[in-house]
Protein backbone atom coordinates (compact mmCIF):
# COMPACT_ATOMS: atom_id res chain seq x y z
CA UNK A 1 0.00 0.00 0.00
CA UNK A 2 1.21 3.32 -0.96
CA UNK A 3 1.33 5.77 2.44
CA UNK A 4 1.74 9.15 0.70
CA UNK A 5 3.82 10.99 4.04
CA UNK A 6 6.11 7.58 5.05
CA UNK A 7 7.02 7.04 1.15
CA UNK A 8 7.72 11.06 0.74
CA UNK A 9 10.44 10.93 3.55
CA UNK A 10 11.98 7.82 2.29
CA UNK A 11 12.29 9.22 -1.19
CA UNK A 12 13.76 12.40 0.03
CA UNK A 13 15.87 11.01 2.50
CA UNK A 14 17.67 9.02 -0.86
CA UNK A 15 21.07 10.17 -1.69
CA UNK A 16 20.64 8.60 -5.09
CA UNK A 17 17.53 8.42 -6.57
CA UNK A 18 17.85 6.25 -9.58
CA UNK A 19 14.48 5.80 -12.45
CA UNK A 20 13.31 3.08 -10.15
CA UNK A 21 12.82 5.57 -7.03
CA UNK A 22 11.57 8.24 -9.17
CA UNK A 23 9.17 5.66 -11.06
CA UNK A 24 7.82 3.95 -7.81
CA UNK A 25 6.98 7.74 -6.32
CA UNK A 26 5.66 8.60 -9.03
CA UNK A 27 3.33 5.93 -9.74
CA UNK A 28 2.37 6.22 -6.21
CA UNK A 29 0.84 9.21 -6.44
CA UNK A 30 -0.91 8.67 -9.75
CA UNK A 31 -2.51 5.36 -8.38
CA UNK A 32 -3.77 7.35 -5.49
CA UNK A 33 -5.30 10.54 -7.44
CA UNK A 34 -2.98 12.97 -7.28
CA UNK A 35 -2.32 13.54 -10.75
CA UNK A 36 -1.22 17.01 -11.00
CA UNK A 37 1.84 16.31 -8.34
CA UNK A 38 3.10 13.34 -10.59
CA UNK A 39 3.33 15.34 -13.36
CA UNK A 40 5.04 17.42 -11.23
CA UNK A 41 7.53 15.29 -10.48
CA UNK A 42 8.17 14.12 -13.56
CA UNK A 43 9.73 17.60 -14.29
CA UNK A 44 11.93 17.07 -10.88
CA UNK A 45 13.10 14.26 -12.53
CA UNK A 46 14.08 15.49 -15.43
CA UNK A 47 15.81 18.32 -13.62
CA UNK A 48 17.89 15.60 -11.67
CA UNK A 49 18.87 14.58 -15.26
CA UNK A 50 17.88 10.38 -14.36
CA UNK A 51 16.35 9.21 -17.61
CA UNK A 52 12.86 8.68 -17.87
CA UNK A 53 12.24 4.82 -19.03
CA UNK A 54 9.17 3.19 -20.66
CA UNK A 55 7.42 2.52 -17.63
CA UNK A 56 7.49 6.14 -17.20
CA UNK A 57 6.56 7.06 -19.57
CA UNK A 58 3.81 4.95 -19.75
CA UNK A 59 2.40 5.96 -16.27
CA UNK A 60 2.53 10.16 -17.54
CA UNK A 61 0.85 9.28 -20.18
CA UNK A 62 -1.97 7.25 -17.86
CA UNK A 63 -1.96 10.80 -16.29
CA UNK A 64 -2.32 12.44 -19.84
CA UNK A 65 -5.07 10.29 -19.91
CA UNK A 66 -6.98 10.73 -16.56
CA UNK A 67 -6.88 14.63 -17.34
CA UNK A 68 -7.90 14.34 -20.48
CA UNK A 69 -4.99 16.69 -21.26
CA UNK A 70 -3.55 15.44 -25.19
CA UNK A 71 -1.55 18.73 -25.52
CA UNK A 72 0.47 17.14 -22.66
CA UNK A 73 0.04 13.80 -24.02
CA UNK A 74 1.09 14.98 -27.32
CA UNK A 75 4.51 17.03 -25.57
CA UNK A 76 5.20 13.65 -23.72
CA UNK A 77 4.90 11.64 -27.00
CA UNK A 78 7.31 13.95 -28.80
CA UNK A 79 10.10 12.97 -25.20
CA UNK A 80 9.46 9.69 -26.14
CA UNK A 81 10.83 10.18 -29.45
CA UNK A 82 13.06 12.66 -28.80
CA UNK A 83 14.97 10.32 -26.05
CA UNK A 84 15.54 7.71 -28.74
CA UNK A 85 14.14 4.98 -26.62
CA UNK A 86 12.24 1.82 -27.77
CA UNK A 87 8.84 1.78 -27.22
CA UNK A 88 7.68 -1.24 -25.56
CA UNK A 89 4.17 -2.64 -26.39
CA UNK A 90 2.50 -1.00 -22.60
CA UNK A 91 4.20 2.26 -24.09
CA UNK A 92 2.34 1.80 -27.21
CA UNK A 93 -0.84 1.14 -25.45
CA UNK A 94 -0.95 4.06 -22.81
CA UNK A 95 -0.23 6.06 -26.35
CA UNK A 96 -3.35 4.63 -27.72
CA UNK A 97 -5.45 4.88 -24.70
CA UNK A 98 -4.65 8.56 -24.53
CA UNK A 99 -4.85 9.46 -27.91
CA UNK A 100 -8.52 8.12 -27.71
CA UNK A 101 -9.30 9.93 -23.96
CA UNK A 102 -8.44 13.41 -25.86
CA UNK A 103 -10.42 12.59 -28.92
CA UNK A 104 -7.76 12.42 -31.19
CA UNK A 105 -8.78 9.26 -33.40
CA UNK A 106 -6.16 10.00 -36.26
CA UNK A 107 -3.71 9.77 -33.85
CA UNK A 108 -4.53 6.48 -32.07
CA UNK A 109 -4.76 5.05 -35.75
CA UNK A 110 -1.44 6.39 -36.24
CA UNK A 111 0.38 4.60 -33.18
CA UNK A 112 -1.35 1.45 -33.71
CA UNK A 113 0.16 1.17 -37.31
CA UNK A 114 3.21 1.22 -35.47
CA UNK A 115 2.47 -1.69 -33.36
CA UNK A 116 4.36 -4.82 -35.16
CA UNK A 117 2.47 -7.32 -33.03
CA UNK A 118 -0.40 -5.99 -30.64
CA UNK A 119 -1.68 -7.71 -28.14
CA UNK A 120 -5.03 -8.14 -26.48
CA UNK A 121 -4.85 -4.96 -24.78
CA UNK A 122 -4.23 -2.91 -28.15
CA UNK A 123 -6.90 -4.42 -29.63
CA UNK A 124 -9.37 -3.53 -26.81
CA UNK A 125 -8.46 -0.30 -26.75
CA UNK A 126 -8.80 0.82 -30.61
CA UNK A 127 -12.31 -0.97 -30.20
CA UNK A 128 -13.79 0.81 -27.15
CA UNK A 129 -11.31 4.03 -28.10
CA UNK A 130 -13.38 4.25 -31.56
CA UNK A 131 -17.18 3.51 -29.45
CA UNK A 132 -16.70 5.57 -27.03
CA UNK A 133 -15.74 8.52 -29.09
CA UNK A 134 -18.65 7.89 -30.83
CA UNK A 135 -17.17 6.04 -34.38
CA UNK A 136 -19.36 2.51 -34.17
CA UNK A 137 -18.86 2.28 -37.30
CA UNK A 138 -14.88 2.32 -37.20
CA UNK A 139 -15.13 0.53 -33.81
CA UNK A 140 -16.95 -3.12 -36.00
CA UNK A 141 -14.23 -2.41 -38.53
CA UNK A 142 -11.50 -2.99 -36.23
CA UNK A 143 -14.14 -5.47 -34.18
CA UNK A 144 -13.81 -7.32 -37.59
CA UNK A 145 -10.48 -7.33 -38.33
CA UNK A 146 -9.17 -8.25 -34.54
CA UNK A 147 -11.42 -11.28 -35.17
CA UNK A 148 -10.49 -12.40 -38.95
CA UNK A 149 -6.19 -11.77 -38.30
CA UNK A 150 -5.69 -12.07 -34.53
CA UNK A 151 -4.65 -15.15 -32.43
CA UNK A 152 -6.40 -13.94 -29.32
CA UNK A 153 -9.42 -14.93 -28.07
CA UNK A 154 -11.86 -12.43 -27.72
CA UNK A 155 -12.67 -11.67 -24.08
CA UNK A 156 -15.33 -9.36 -21.84
CA UNK A 157 -13.65 -6.03 -22.29
CA UNK A 158 -13.46 -7.06 -26.17
CA UNK A 159 -17.16 -7.93 -26.10
CA UNK A 160 -18.37 -4.76 -24.11
CA UNK A 161 -16.70 -2.54 -26.62
CA UNK A 162 -18.31 -3.71 -29.92
CA UNK A 163 -21.36 -4.17 -28.03
CA UNK A 164 -21.37 -0.19 -27.65
CA UNK A 165 -20.11 0.73 -31.11
CA UNK A 166 -23.52 -1.15 -31.92
CA UNK A 167 -25.70 1.28 -30.87
CA UNK A 168 -24.91 3.04 -34.24
CA UNK A 169 -26.90 0.51 -36.00
CA UNK A 170 -30.14 -1.60 -35.31
CA UNK A 171 -29.60 -4.29 -33.20
CA UNK A 172 -30.72 -6.58 -36.01
CA UNK A 173 -27.45 -6.24 -37.43
CA UNK A 174 -24.94 -6.34 -34.98
CA UNK A 175 -25.94 -6.20 -31.71
CA UNK A 176 -28.02 -9.39 -31.78
CA UNK A 177 -25.53 -11.56 -33.49
CA UNK A 178 -22.65 -10.25 -30.58
CA UNK A 179 -24.99 -10.92 -27.71
CA UNK A 180 -25.28 -14.73 -29.73
CA UNK A 181 -21.79 -15.09 -29.52
CA UNK A 182 -21.36 -14.31 -25.63
CA UNK A 183 -23.22 -16.80 -25.04
CA UNK A 184 -21.84 -19.38 -27.46
CA UNK A 185 -18.80 -18.55 -25.00
CA UNK A 186 -19.73 -18.62 -22.28
CA UNK A 187 -19.53 -15.10 -21.01
CA UNK A 188 -23.50 -14.60 -20.53
CA UNK A 189 -23.67 -14.08 -16.69
CA UNK A 190 -20.86 -11.07 -17.30
CA UNK A 191 -22.12 -8.24 -15.54
CA UNK A 192 -19.71 -6.14 -17.81
CA UNK A 193 -20.83 -7.23 -20.62
CA UNK A 194 -24.80 -7.54 -19.28
CA UNK A 195 -24.41 -3.87 -18.84
CA UNK A 196 -23.45 -2.80 -22.45
CA UNK A 197 -26.60 -5.30 -23.81
CA UNK A 198 -29.16 -3.63 -21.68
CA UNK A 199 -27.61 -0.06 -22.63
CA UNK A 200 -28.19 -0.98 -26.12
CA UNK A 201 -31.16 -2.95 -26.11
CA UNK A 202 -32.65 0.03 -24.45
CA UNK A 203 -31.02 2.74 -27.01
CA UNK A 204 -33.13 0.63 -30.12
CA UNK A 205 -36.39 0.59 -27.73
CA UNK A 206 -36.53 -3.02 -27.35
CA UNK A 207 -37.25 -2.61 -23.84
CA UNK A 208 -37.92 -6.21 -22.89
CA UNK A 209 -34.67 -7.58 -24.36
CA UNK A 210 -32.78 -5.05 -21.77
CA UNK A 211 -35.13 -6.72 -18.66
CA UNK A 212 -34.61 -10.19 -19.90
CA UNK A 213 -30.91 -9.74 -19.83
CA UNK A 214 -31.10 -7.73 -16.22
CA UNK A 215 -33.50 -10.61 -14.64
CA UNK A 216 -30.94 -13.59 -16.17
CA UNK A 217 -27.89 -12.47 -14.64
CA UNK A 218 -27.56 -14.04 -11.00
CA UNK A 219 -25.23 -11.45 -9.45
CA UNK A 220 -25.74 -7.86 -9.89
CA UNK A 221 -24.27 -5.33 -8.99
CA UNK A 222 -24.95 -1.50 -8.97
CA UNK A 223 -23.77 -1.08 -12.75
CA UNK A 224 -26.51 -3.35 -13.77
CA UNK A 225 -29.37 -1.90 -11.47
CA UNK A 226 -28.05 1.99 -13.03
CA UNK A 227 -28.56 0.84 -16.58
CA UNK A 228 -31.93 -0.03 -15.55
CA UNK A 229 -32.74 3.47 -13.75
CA UNK A 230 -31.20 5.13 -16.77
CA UNK A 231 -32.83 3.15 -19.28
CA UNK A 232 -36.09 3.51 -18.42
CA UNK A 233 -35.40 7.32 -17.51
CA UNK A 234 -34.25 7.30 -21.01
CA UNK A 235 -37.78 6.17 -22.05
CA UNK A 236 -39.98 8.31 -20.33
CA UNK A 237 -40.53 5.82 -17.48
CA UNK A 238 -39.99 7.44 -14.56
CA UNK A 239 -42.02 5.18 -12.38
CA UNK A 240 -39.94 2.34 -13.40
CA UNK A 241 -36.63 3.79 -13.03
CA UNK A 242 -38.07 4.77 -9.51
CA UNK A 243 -39.23 1.23 -9.00
CA UNK A 244 -35.67 -0.12 -9.54
CA UNK A 245 -34.14 2.34 -7.70
CA UNK A 246 -35.90 1.34 -4.66
CA UNK A 247 -35.40 -2.04 -5.84
CA UNK A 248 -31.35 -1.54 -5.49
CA UNK A 249 -31.66 -0.19 -1.96
CA UNK A 250 -33.95 -2.71 -0.77
CA UNK A 251 -30.92 -5.49 -2.11
CA UNK A 252 -28.39 -3.49 -0.14
CA UNK A 253 -26.44 -2.13 -2.93
CA UNK A 254 -24.11 0.34 -2.18
CA UNK A 255 -25.07 3.44 -4.42
CA UNK A 256 -22.55 5.20 -6.45
CA UNK A 257 -22.69 8.81 -7.99
CA UNK A 258 -23.71 7.23 -11.32
CA UNK A 259 -26.44 5.54 -9.88
CA UNK A 260 -27.67 8.77 -7.70
CA UNK A 261 -26.94 11.10 -10.41
CA UNK A 262 -29.31 8.49 -12.90
CA UNK A 263 -32.21 8.75 -10.01
CA UNK A 264 -31.79 12.76 -9.83
CA UNK A 265 -32.44 12.85 -13.85
CA UNK A 266 -35.80 10.63 -13.10
CA UNK A 267 -36.88 13.07 -10.61
CA UNK A 268 -36.71 16.16 -13.05
CA UNK A 269 -38.10 14.04 -15.73
CA UNK A 270 -41.11 12.78 -13.08
CA UNK A 271 -40.99 16.69 -11.27
CA UNK A 272 -40.91 14.46 -8.05
CA UNK A 273 -39.19 16.90 -5.42
CA UNK A 274 -40.12 14.66 -2.98
CA UNK A 275 -37.86 11.37 -4.27
CA UNK A 276 -35.31 14.43 -5.52
CA UNK A 277 -35.08 15.65 -1.61
CA UNK A 278 -34.52 11.96 -0.27
CA UNK A 279 -32.15 11.46 -2.70
CA UNK A 280 -30.43 14.92 -2.30
CA UNK A 281 -30.46 13.51 1.32
CA UNK A 282 -28.44 9.86 0.26
CA UNK A 283 -26.24 11.97 -1.49
CA UNK A 284 -25.57 13.87 1.42
CA UNK A 285 -25.32 10.46 3.77
CA UNK A 286 -22.99 8.62 1.49
CA UNK A 287 -20.60 11.31 1.05
CA UNK A 288 -21.21 11.46 -2.76
CA UNK A 289 -22.55 14.73 -2.25
CA UNK A 290 -19.10 16.26 -3.58
CA UNK A 291 -18.74 14.52 -6.76
CA UNK A 292 -19.23 16.94 -9.73
CA UNK A 293 -21.60 14.57 -11.64
CA UNK A 294 -23.82 14.58 -8.41
CA UNK A 295 -24.09 18.08 -8.07
CA UNK A 296 -24.61 18.62 -11.68
CA UNK A 297 -27.68 16.48 -11.66
CA UNK A 298 -29.09 17.96 -8.21
CA UNK A 299 -28.80 21.78 -9.71
CA UNK A 300 -30.45 20.59 -13.17
CA UNK A 301 -33.37 18.49 -11.37
CA UNK A 302 -34.18 21.33 -8.58
CA UNK A 303 -34.56 23.65 -11.75
CA UNK A 304 -36.81 21.42 -13.87
CA UNK A 305 -38.73 20.87 -11.12
CA UNK A 306 -39.28 24.69 -10.49
CA UNK A 307 -37.39 25.28 -7.23
CA UNK A 308 -34.65 28.04 -8.93
CA UNK A 309 -33.53 28.70 -5.21
CA UNK A 310 -32.78 25.40 -4.31
CA UNK A 311 -30.31 24.97 -7.51
CA UNK A 312 -28.87 28.28 -6.99
CA UNK A 313 -28.21 27.14 -3.33
CA UNK A 314 -26.59 23.97 -4.65
CA UNK A 315 -24.52 25.07 -7.32
CA UNK A 316 -23.05 28.01 -4.72
CA UNK A 317 -21.51 25.01 -2.24
CA UNK A 318 -19.63 23.33 -5.15
CA UNK A 319 -15.92 24.86 -4.88
CA UNK A 320 -14.44 24.37 -8.05
CA UNK A 321 -17.74 23.52 -10.39
CA UNK A 322 -16.84 21.74 -13.73
CA UNK A 323 -18.82 22.17 -16.99
CA UNK A 324 -21.41 19.88 -16.05
CA UNK A 325 -22.37 22.01 -13.18
CA UNK A 326 -22.15 25.27 -15.17
CA UNK A 327 -24.13 24.05 -17.76
CA UNK A 328 -26.64 22.71 -15.45
CA UNK A 329 -26.95 26.21 -14.05
CA UNK A 330 -26.95 28.02 -17.18
CA UNK A 331 -29.82 25.71 -18.53
CA UNK A 332 -31.91 26.19 -15.07
CA UNK A 333 -31.43 30.00 -15.64
CA UNK A 334 -32.94 29.19 -19.53
CA UNK A 335 -35.43 26.72 -18.29
CA UNK A 336 -36.85 29.35 -16.40
CA UNK A 337 -36.79 32.74 -19.05
CA UNK A 338 -33.57 34.47 -16.84
CA UNK A 339 -31.43 34.96 -19.75
CA UNK A 340 -28.98 37.82 -18.42
CA UNK A 341 -28.52 34.99 -15.82
CA UNK A 342 -27.81 32.79 -18.21
CA UNK A 343 -25.66 35.01 -20.16
CA UNK A 344 -23.63 35.97 -17.07
CA UNK A 345 -22.86 31.98 -16.73
CA UNK A 346 -21.33 31.67 -19.72
CA UNK A 347 -18.71 34.22 -19.28
CA UNK A 348 -18.26 33.30 -15.75
CA UNK A 349 -17.59 29.64 -17.88
CA UNK A 350 -15.24 31.12 -20.14
CA UNK A 351 -13.22 33.57 -17.16
CA UNK A 352 -12.87 29.64 -15.07
CA UNK A 353 -11.07 28.57 -18.42
CA UNK A 354 -13.44 26.21 -19.51
CA UNK A 355 -14.58 25.30 -23.43
CA UNK A 356 -18.18 25.36 -23.46
CA UNK A 357 -19.44 22.40 -25.25
CA UNK A 358 -22.48 21.44 -27.23
CA UNK A 359 -24.67 21.08 -24.33
CA UNK A 360 -23.62 24.70 -23.06
CA UNK A 361 -25.39 26.28 -26.56
CA UNK A 362 -28.32 24.29 -26.83
CA UNK A 363 -29.19 26.02 -23.27
CA UNK A 364 -28.25 29.46 -24.59
CA UNK A 365 -30.04 28.83 -27.83
CA UNK A 366 -33.18 27.84 -25.92
CA UNK A 367 -32.97 30.61 -23.29
CA UNK A 368 -32.64 33.58 -26.67
CA UNK A 369 -35.26 31.53 -28.28
CA UNK A 370 -37.93 31.77 -24.76
CA UNK A 371 -36.80 35.54 -24.86
CA UNK A 372 -36.78 36.40 -27.95
CA UNK A 373 -33.47 37.40 -28.33
CA UNK A 374 -32.75 37.32 -32.29
CA UNK A 375 -29.00 39.21 -32.35
CA UNK A 376 -27.78 37.20 -29.25
CA UNK A 377 -29.20 33.90 -30.54
CA UNK A 378 -26.96 34.73 -33.46
CA UNK A 379 -24.00 35.64 -31.99
CA UNK A 380 -23.95 32.18 -29.79
CA UNK A 381 -25.13 30.19 -33.00
CA UNK A 382 -21.91 32.07 -34.95
CA UNK A 383 -19.78 31.53 -31.47
CA UNK A 384 -19.95 28.20 -31.42
CA UNK A 385 -19.56 27.38 -34.54
CA UNK A 386 -16.38 29.69 -34.61
CA UNK A 387 -15.04 27.19 -32.00
CA UNK A 388 -15.27 24.45 -34.22
CA UNK A 389 -18.56 22.55 -33.08
CA UNK A 390 -20.54 21.24 -35.02
CA UNK A 391 -24.67 22.21 -34.82
CA UNK A 392 -26.54 19.11 -33.91
CA UNK A 393 -30.51 18.28 -34.49
CA UNK A 394 -31.47 20.01 -31.62
CA UNK A 395 -29.22 23.52 -32.40
CA UNK A 396 -30.98 23.50 -35.64
CA UNK A 397 -34.15 23.17 -34.15
CA UNK A 398 -34.02 25.92 -31.00
CA UNK A 399 -32.34 28.39 -33.93
CA UNK A 400 -35.14 27.76 -36.50
CA UNK A 401 -37.74 28.49 -33.52
CA UNK A 402 -35.87 31.46 -32.37
CA UNK A 403 -35.90 33.23 -35.80
CA UNK A 404 -39.23 31.72 -36.93
CA UNK A 405 -41.21 33.29 -33.60
CA UNK A 406 -39.28 36.28 -34.04
CA UNK A 407 -41.05 36.51 -38.21
CA UNK A 408 -37.66 35.99 -39.62
CA UNK A 409 -39.25 32.99 -41.77
CA UNK A 410 -36.78 33.21 -44.59
CA UNK A 411 -34.10 33.38 -42.66
CA UNK A 412 -35.37 30.43 -40.41
CA UNK A 413 -36.19 28.54 -44.48
CA UNK A 414 -32.46 29.40 -45.14
CA UNK A 415 -30.98 27.78 -42.18
CA UNK A 416 -33.48 24.64 -42.50
CA UNK A 417 -32.55 24.30 -45.76
CA UNK A 418 -28.81 24.53 -45.22
CA UNK A 419 -28.60 21.76 -42.10
CA UNK A 420 -27.88 18.31 -42.68
CA UNK A 421 -31.12 17.68 -41.62
CA UNK A 422 -33.03 19.19 -43.78
CA UNK A 423 -33.75 16.19 -45.89
CA UNK A 424 -34.85 13.86 -43.44
CA UNK A 425 -36.27 15.49 -40.43
CA UNK A 426 -39.59 16.61 -40.49
CA UNK A 427 -39.53 18.11 -36.87
CA UNK A 428 -37.65 21.16 -38.44
CA UNK A 429 -39.84 21.98 -41.24
CA UNK A 430 -43.19 21.41 -39.16
CA UNK A 431 -41.56 23.81 -36.02
CA UNK A 432 -41.36 26.46 -39.19
CA UNK A 433 -44.54 25.57 -40.74
CA UNK A 434 -46.50 26.24 -37.30
CA UNK A 435 -44.63 29.90 -37.64
CA UNK A 436 -46.14 30.13 -41.10
CA UNK A 437 -49.81 29.54 -39.86
CA UNK A 438 -49.23 31.75 -37.09
CA UNK A 439 -47.85 34.89 -39.03
CA UNK A 440 -49.91 34.18 -41.64
CA UNK A 441 -47.17 33.96 -44.52
CA UNK A 442 -48.32 32.18 -47.76
CA UNK A 443 -45.66 31.96 -49.83
CA UNK A 444 -43.00 30.04 -47.13
CA UNK A 445 -46.32 28.32 -46.23
CA UNK A 446 -46.70 26.34 -49.00
CA UNK A 447 -43.18 25.50 -50.15
CA UNK A 448 -42.64 24.53 -46.17
CA UNK A 449 -46.22 22.47 -46.67
CA UNK A 450 -45.17 20.97 -50.31
CA UNK A 451 -41.33 19.74 -48.35
CA UNK A 452 -43.49 18.18 -45.64
CA UNK A 453 -45.42 16.37 -48.37
CA UNK A 454 -42.30 14.83 -49.72
CA UNK A 455 -41.22 13.79 -47.06
CA UNK A 456 -43.92 11.80 -45.50
CA UNK A 457 -47.44 12.43 -46.99
CA UNK A 458 -48.99 10.17 -44.27
CA UNK A 459 -47.35 11.80 -41.24
CA UNK A 460 -50.87 12.34 -39.28
CA UNK A 461 -50.05 15.56 -37.09
CA UNK A 462 -48.51 16.84 -40.48
CA UNK A 463 -51.55 16.45 -42.71
CA UNK A 464 -53.79 17.94 -39.60
CA UNK A 465 -51.20 21.29 -39.36
CA UNK A 466 -51.00 21.46 -43.00
CA UNK A 467 -55.30 21.28 -43.15
CA UNK A 468 -54.60 24.49 -40.50
CA UNK A 469 -52.30 26.09 -42.46
CA UNK A 470 -54.72 25.70 -46.03
CA UNK A 471 -58.01 27.52 -43.65
CA UNK A 472 -55.48 29.88 -42.15
CA UNK A 473 -54.84 31.12 -45.68
CA UNK A 474 -58.64 30.23 -46.92
CA UNK A 475 -57.59 28.09 -49.21
CA UNK A 476 -60.53 25.57 -48.63
CA UNK A 477 -59.59 23.57 -51.46
CA UNK A 478 -56.19 22.30 -49.45
CA UNK A 479 -57.91 22.00 -46.59
CA UNK A 480 -60.82 19.97 -48.07
CA UNK A 481 -57.76 17.82 -50.34
CA UNK A 482 -56.11 16.73 -46.36
CA UNK A 483 -58.76 15.77 -45.25
CA UNK A 484 -59.71 13.28 -48.00
CA UNK A 485 -56.41 12.43 -47.68
CA UNK A 486 -56.64 11.23 -43.90
CA UNK A 487 -60.00 9.45 -44.89
CA UNK A 488 -58.29 7.68 -47.44
CA UNK A 489 -55.35 6.87 -45.15
CA UNK A 490 -58.25 4.69 -43.27
CA UNK A 491 -58.41 6.96 -40.43
CA UNK A 492 -61.89 7.55 -38.43
CA UNK A 493 -60.97 10.60 -37.45
CA UNK A 494 -58.50 13.13 -37.19
CA UNK A 495 -55.14 12.53 -35.00
CA UNK A 496 -56.42 13.40 -31.40
CA UNK A 497 -54.19 16.85 -31.14
CA UNK A 498 -53.84 19.73 -28.48
CA UNK A 499 -53.64 23.44 -30.31
CA UNK A 500 -52.10 26.32 -27.63
CA UNK A 501 -51.91 29.96 -28.99
CA UNK A 502 -48.92 31.63 -26.53
CA UNK A 503 -47.94 35.13 -27.20
CA UNK A 504 -49.04 35.40 -30.97
CA UNK A 505 -47.72 31.56 -31.59
CA UNK A 506 -49.73 28.34 -32.29
CA UNK A 507 -48.29 25.20 -30.98
CA UNK A 508 -49.73 21.78 -31.82
CA UNK A 509 -49.34 18.64 -29.80
CA UNK A 510 -50.32 15.27 -30.52
CA UNK A 511 -49.61 11.79 -29.03
CA UNK A 512 -46.23 9.61 -29.24
CA UNK A 513 -45.23 13.68 -31.21
CA UNK A 514 -41.71 14.28 -29.95
CA UNK A 515 -40.76 16.74 -32.57
CA UNK A 516 -41.95 20.32 -30.42
CA UNK A 517 -38.23 21.52 -29.68
CA UNK A 518 -39.66 22.21 -26.12
CA UNK A 519 -40.52 18.95 -25.97
CA UNK A 520 -38.35 18.02 -22.56
CA UNK A 521 -39.36 21.05 -20.49
CA UNK A 522 -42.86 20.68 -21.28
CA UNK A 523 -42.56 16.91 -20.57
CA UNK A 524 -40.86 18.02 -17.19
CA UNK A 525 -43.62 20.53 -16.55
CA UNK A 526 -46.84 18.66 -16.98
CA UNK A 527 -46.23 16.46 -13.81
CA UNK A 528 -45.52 19.14 -11.50
CA UNK A 529 -49.02 20.47 -13.14
CA UNK A 530 -50.72 17.86 -12.19
CA UNK A 531 -49.66 17.17 -8.77
CA UNK A 532 -50.47 20.67 -8.08
CA UNK A 533 -54.46 19.77 -9.40
CA UNK A 534 -54.20 17.10 -7.11
CA UNK A 535 -53.34 18.89 -3.94
CA UNK A 536 -54.92 21.47 -4.65
CA UNK A 537 -57.97 18.83 -4.87
CA UNK A 538 -56.89 17.30 -1.36
CA UNK A 539 -57.06 20.84 0.14
CA UNK A 540 -60.56 21.59 -1.01
CA UNK A 541 -61.92 18.46 0.38
CA UNK A 542 -60.17 19.01 3.66
CA UNK A 543 -61.34 22.69 3.47
CA UNK A 544 -65.09 21.05 2.66
CA UNK A 545 -64.52 18.41 5.78
CA UNK A 546 -63.37 21.47 8.22
CA UNK A 547 -66.56 23.47 6.98
CA UNK A 548 -68.93 20.45 7.87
Amino acid sequence: MFRPQESEKVFCSMQDKDSVAWNTIFFGYLENGRTMEGLQLFDSMLTARVNPTNFTYTTLLSACSRLRDGLAGEATHVKVIVSGIAPDLPLYNALLDMYFSCGDNDAALKVFGKIKKPDLVSWNSMISGYANNGDGEMAMTMFVQFRQSSLFTPDEYTFAAAISATRAFPAADYGKPLHGQVEKMGLGQSVYIASTLISMYFYNEEVESAQRIFISILEKDVVLWTEMIAGHCTKGNAESSIRFFHGLLQEDHKVDEFTLSSALSVCAEAASMKQGEMIHSLAIKTGYIAEMTVCGSLVDMYAKIGNLAAAELTFSCVTTPNLKCWNSILGGYGYHGKAEDAFKVFNDILQHGLKPDPVTFISLLAACSHCGLVNQGIFFWNYMKGIGLKPSLKHYSCMITLLSRAGLLEEAENVTMESPFGDECLQLWKILLSSCVSKGNWSIGIRVAKQILRMDAEDNASNVLLSNFFASTGRWDGVSDIRRKIRELMLEKDPGLSWLELVNDIHVFSSSDHSHPQYDEIRAELPRLQGNLTQTEADQLMLDAVAV
